[in-house]
């Protein structure tokens, strides 16, 4: 563990931002306070960034940017596999640092933790490969094309996986030659601050990689910045609508990973006991804070009554409660405004007329996490279509199940509604399976799986989930602009007006 990591597990510490390669004192006395979840104790605060403060971390990055995107891809190369080790050697205390500050269970960070130095390491290896072409045209001219990296850009993140979601952001838009400002959520800011300071302790050079803390006019602010060439947001819809017409008004290109309300199809002939275990992991991973998290369960009516009761068994065997203790599989959810939003829509679910099947005992918690934001997992089965609970993005840990008949409903089923990021089909028949995947709405379909993700693996959805890509060689290319050069390799000289050469 660094002294660093160390110094930020201790409550109360506030270091300032982070840009131009070290702490920044702020231009304001302004703090947002950070809670522990699991106890809703104050654990921390982070500035409150002016827009005085975003000017001097985007003039940082602006700074930094010519010697950064001058680099040979090799060179950026080496610098992103020593921010990897670095990152690597530090997991441990920045699984701590992220279960504090999220609640989620420390056995789940440490797990999550394994994968993020390879979002590094893809990308600083396939920038490598990146080539340009030629081709020989009319009139005796050669063009030529290359990519170049597009200046500062602006990473919004969010709260539910500050290290991961900020990491697969970074990793492309480093390798591609960017410098970057941060600007995380104001529910879980600190490690982001961290890992700024941790490119720095790898090598990165000063303003590479910057961070401003804050709410919604700090992220204002940045997305308004003249020197900001590029938007990558993942959050909810609402807020994507606003980014993304600020960045139209600029003309500046954006990326745009947003809500979901994922179906999963559990067809007749799927594996029931592979079906469970893989629903139960797609529900309430991360306490089913996660844009992808399935949501509403698609069962045919051969299973219905199995699939039912395997589900309502296994979720009341989830055992909830210190989220650093390593035998606690489900934490508490972010604030209590989620919590808020369960209990209505829980509530709302019964007035609908769905039936509760499993969530409705006690929470049981040691007093410690008596005032913690916590719910029982929970799910309601017999939910119709025009059900809130069908529709409508929780956000945390309470599912739905629904009756369908044929594959022809099921996909209209799956298809009801705005949103179209994640999905997933569980068949023993894969060309069903895939049949199905080519009929649902939605940017990332798992067979027999849910939740997989890889940096090979291209990410993003479609409609009210956004637009663009994460992951693999379109998120590498999202960074880029591509540029045209064109040689003349004729003899002699044009000149039109003259009547000699052509036109165009």
């Amino acid at each position: 563990m660094t002294s660093l990591i160390h110094e930020f597990l201790k409550p109360g510490i506030n270091k300032g931002l982070f840009y131009g390669g070290r702490f920044q004192k702020p231009h304001t006395s302004a703090v947002i306070e950070v809670l522990n979840p699991a106890t809703a104790e104050a654990f921390t605060t982070v500035p409150n960034a002016t827009a005085s403060d975003v000017k001097a971390a985007v003039t940082a990055a602006r700074s930094a940017f010519g010697g950064w995107s001058e680099l040979d891809p090799l060179d950026r190369s080496r610098h992103l596999h020593a921010f990897a080790h670095v990152l690597r050697s530090n997991m441990s205390s920045l699984a701590l640092l992220e279960t504090t500050i999220t609640g989620r269970s420390i056995r789940e960070m440490n797990a999550q933790m394994a994968r993020i130095p390879e979002w590094l390491e893809y990308f600083a290896s396939i920038a490598i490969g990146l080539e340009g072409e030629s081709n020989v045209v009319k009139g005796g001219y050669v063009t030529v094309t290359h990519y170049e990296p597009l200046g500062p850009v602006a990473l919004l993140t969010p709260w539910n996986h500050p290290i991961l979601i900020l990491v697969k952001k970074l990793a492309a838009a480093l390798a591609a030659g960017n410098t970057c400002v941060i600007k995380p959520s104001e529910l879980a800011p600190v490690s982001p601050l961290v890992l700024a300071a941790l490119a720095t302790e790898a090598g990165l050079p000063d303003g590479v990689v910057n961070v401003i803390t804050g709410g919604p006019a700090t992220g204002a602010a940045l997305c308004a910045a003249d020197d900001i060439h590029y938007i990558d947001l993942t959050g909810g819809t609402s807020t994507g609508r606003k980014v993304a017409s600020l960045a139209g008004e600029r003309m500046i290109r954006t990326t745009m990973e947003l809500g979901g309300k994922t179906p999963v199809i559990i067809c007749e002939d799927a594996d029931i006991e592979a079906a469970v275990a893989g629903t139960l992991f797609a529900a309430f991973v991360a306490s089913g804070q996660t844009c992808v998290s399935g949501a509403r369960f698609l069962v045919h009516d051969k299973i219905y009554d199995s699939f039912v009761e395997g589900i309502a068994e296994r979720t009341e065997q989830i055992k909830i409660g210190d989220p650093m203790d390593k035998t606690t599989q489900m934490g508490p959810l972010i604030s209590q405004k989620s919590k808020d939003r369960c209990l209505r829509m829980i509530a709302q679910a019964k007035v609908d007329g769905a039936k509760m099947i499993a969530g409705a005992g006690p929470l049981n918690l040691h007093n410690d996490f008596y005032n913690g934001f916590y719910i029982r997992p929970t799910v309601f089965k017999d939910v119709e279509t025009h059900h809130e609970l069908f529709l409508e993005e929780v956000f945390g840990p309470v599912v739905s199940v629904t009756r369908f008949y044929s594959d022809h409903e099921a996909v209209e089923m799956a298809n009801t509604g705005t949103f179209g990021l994640g999905v997933s089909i569980w068949s023993r028949d894969i060309a069903r399976a895939h049949r199905l995947s080519l009929k649902v709405r939605g940017g990332v379909v798992w067979l027999n799986d849910h939740h997989r993700n890889d940096p090979r693996s291209v990410w993003g959805g479609v409609r009210d989930s956004g637009f663009g890509k994460e992951n693999g060689w379109d998120a590498l290319r999202a960074y880029l602009t591509k540029k045209s050069v064109i040689v003349r390799t004729a003899a002699g000289h044009d000149d039109w007006f003259k009547g000699v050469g052509r036109y165009g």
